[in-house]
């Protein structure tokens, strides 16, 4: 199967954190906001590392060199957790093991729905997500091969 390609409005405009939530904007105006809980490393972050991001992957990413950490905007509108870090297999699976805990049910059924669907689409996809994240990793040593020799 293969992946189109990403929409221009794909495009990471900013990247916004409160307490408990990521919300990443795009160039189209839509926004994402997602649990910073789906993102270990982003959750145990400063708000300085936080705040240090940049696009990558042509801007349909967003990396934070400080803590190792990349999503991609695919991922996250798709409804995955957008990861892309390196050893991808690896992370998806701990994180597949941390959403797959029993965990409190909240006080608001539709957070529970929410948290059920996302489980169902990340077991159907976690094989995709590995072959898409290492193709997002491979895309992007390309792009920072090609801008260093440009320099």
């Amino acid at each position: 199967m293969t992946t189109p390609p990403p929409k221009p409005g794909e495009r990471v405009a900013d990247v916004r954190f409160d307490d408990d939530t990521m919300s990443v904007d795009l160039a189209d105006g839509r926004t994402i906001p997602v649990p910073l809980a789906w993102f270990p490393r982003l959750l145990d972050a400063t708000p300085a590392q936080r705040k240090n991001w940049q696009p990558c992957g042509g801007g349909f990413g967003i990396h934070w060199p400080d803590i190792d950490e990349d999503l991609s905007t695919r991922g996250l509108l798709e409804g995955g957790n957008g990861a892309a870090p390196a050893g991808a297999g690896q992370s998806i699976s701990l994180r597949f093991q941390d959403m797959s805990r029993p965990t409190m049910p909240s006080a608001d059924p539709l957070i529970d729905e929410v948290r059920q669907r996302r489980i169902e689409l990340f077991e159907r996809s976690a094989a995709r997500w590995t072959s898409c994240t290492r193709r997002f990793n491979a895309f992007r040593r390309n792009i920072r091969k090609r801008s260093s020799i440009a320099r």
